[in-house]
């Protein structure tokens, strides 16, 4: 029971969220957590807090299509509003001011 193409949410400790898809050429991977930005993540922790990390993963969609998961993506982004800094580690779809 292998999982297609997916879109996950993760939570982190502080409750904020990133929203991200696997599309690799076998499928999801469950090693694989994203490309969100270490440092910004980083700069809400403080060093003990980073000393024990526990993140949340769930897969909120799944597909066998790349295009219809990558389309996807940026919808729960934004639906979620995961681009929003208040809320999510997100830095595409961001907010227009």
């Amino acid at each position: 029971m292998k999982f297609s193409y997916v879109i996950y949410k993760l939570t982190f400790p502080n409750g904020k969220i990133y929203i991200g898809k696997d599309i690799g050429s076998t499928g999801h991977s469950l090693r694989y957590f994203g490309s969100w930005n270490t440092e910004i993540v980083e700069n809400d922790f403080t060093k003990e807090e980073l000393s024990d990390f526990i993140l949340r993963k769930e897969i909120i969609f799944e597909s066998n299509d790349k295009k219809e998961v990558s389309k996807m993506e940026g919808e729960f982004i934004r639906s979620l509003r995961s681009n929003d800094p208040m809320i999510g580690y997100n830095r595409s779809h961001m907010l227009k001011k």
